[in-house]
């Protein structure tokens, strides 16, 4: 069945079944915020308790009946199943209630698809659109062929609805072996700043925490920021200066969320990575959520799943300028923050180093003008904090790397004769 793609024209009724699995009720709520980001205006929630799920309809069908009743008397034309649905019953449903109907990963990669800018993220989401579509051809007829817009049918695959198995699997292939030339040269860029000394803090957590917002206010970046689910999707890097003056390259990754499609896991695996190869985790959580522990344990499982177990983490709850009591108690490595405000970025930023393993070592030194060349070493991979030329050489307060410490031996000065010559 199609439907117009026009603002606002989708006009949809949440579904779901509860097994008991997880809070139904939390997730509708955040499937609704899902429905209102790609443009749908959510006017019921229909829910049934049920062991499992029916192989033919997912509800029972006596609560089909309801749900239809419910498209009429509100003259809706999208029904979004907070499960993920088969061919058959995407087909069934569809018959019995007279509307469209998509499940919670249609929706999410109908997001995906919107918010994909570059090349890469527009052929991650094709390929989890793919990926999604092949179990589903077999008889599922044209009920996939929404191809008048809306809803669950946006994005860089939709042309590919009507193509047969064979040619799904082509493109698969050609889709995966791009993005894998893609995820090498991710690599080689992670292998270039591993040799380049580049330290790296990766920005992960739920959707809409405010990630986007933080890494604007602390580098000073022009990331999209909106109240809204899935607002950015694709990487963005920016240096930043600590306290104890090492610069580090901030990464924003894409955002969470509860039971996250497997397609987009895969599809989206290399930019997660970011995460698992970075020197610090930076969550960010949002405090003033009221189910901000569930948000908090939902990014550290999937940090888990990635590897990243022990990469050093530093926790940042933000919106702490509009919560209410702490869903949770503050641990050392936990503080309150406001993106919005700059509450708590000092704290913050001083967390960062040292929960990051120390690269350098500060030094004061004296070097002989014949060898100067070793203040051009220091700057490439440390830095000059203070730097003076004196009859007997240059003298310097720097970080200095630590692969280059030895070539220092005889040069350095005590503590207390740096600050007695820069009294002086």
């Amino acid at each position: 069945m199609m439907y117009e793609n026009k603002a606002c024209t989708e006009r949809a009724i949440l579904a779901a079944v509860d097994t008991g699995e997880y809070d139904v009720d939390l997730s509708l709520d955040e499937l609704a915020a899902l429905a209102e980001s790609a443009g749908a205006a959510v006017l019921a929630r229909i829910s049934q308790k049920r062991p499992q799920f029916d192989p033919a309809t997912c509800m029972g069908e006596g609560r089909i009946e309801e749900l239809a009743e419910a498209v009429k008397a509100y003259e809706c034309n999208l029904v979004i199943f907070d499960h993920e649905l088969s061919a058959s019953q995407l087909r069934n449903i569809e018959q019995a209630v007279g509307a469209a109907v998509i499940d919670r990963t249609m929706l999410i990669l109908d997001i995906f698809a919107q918010r994909a800018v570059t090349d890469e993220g527009k052929l991650q989401v094709e390929l989890a659109q793919q990926r999604y579509l092949l179990p589903r051809l077999q008889g599922i007829g044209t009920q996939l062929s929404r191809l008048g817009g809306g809803i669950g049918t946006r994005g860089p695959g939709e042309t590919k609805l009507e193509a047969d198995r064979r040619h799904i699997r082509r493109r698969i292939g050609a889709l995966e072996q791009r993005l894998k030339e893609l995820c090498a040269r991710r690599e080689r860029l992670r292998a270039r700043r591993k040799k380049d000394s580049v330290t790296t803090v990766a920005v992960v957590g739920y959707t809409n925490v405010g990630k986007s917002t933080l890494l604007n206010a602390l580098t000073g970046a022009d990331v999209l920021a909106e109240n809204r689910l899935f607002a950015t999707l694709d990487l963005t890097s920016r240096a930043l200066e600590l306290p104890d003056g090492r610069s580090v390259l901030l990464v924003d990754t894409v955002g969470l969320i509860r039971r996250l499609p497997h397609h987009l896991v895969e599809a989206f695996h290399s930019t997660l990575e970011e995460a698992a190869a970075a020197d610090l985790i930076l969550i960010v959580c949002d405090i003033s959520s009221p189910d901000a522990d569930e948000q908090l344990e939902v990014t550290q499982k999937v940090l888990s799943e990635l590897g990243a177990d022990g990469i050093p983490v530093v926790i940042a709850c933000n919106k702490c300028d509009v919560a209410g009591p702490l869903p949770f108690p503050l641990q050392k490595n936990t503080m309150l923050i406001s993106a919005k405000t700059g509450f708590g970025f000092d704290r913050l930023l001083s967390a960062i180093a040292e929960g990051l393993a120390p690269t350098q070592q500060r030094m004061r030194l004296l070097i002989p003008y014949a060898k100067s060349a070793l203040r051009q070493e220091i700057t490439e991979a440390g830095k000059v904090l203070y730097e003076e030329y004196t009859e007997n050489g240059i003298l310097l307060d720097a970080l200095v790397d630590y692969k280059i410490l030895y070539k220092f031996e005889g040069m350095t000065l005590p503590q207390q004769e740096n600050e007695k010559r820069k009294e002086e």
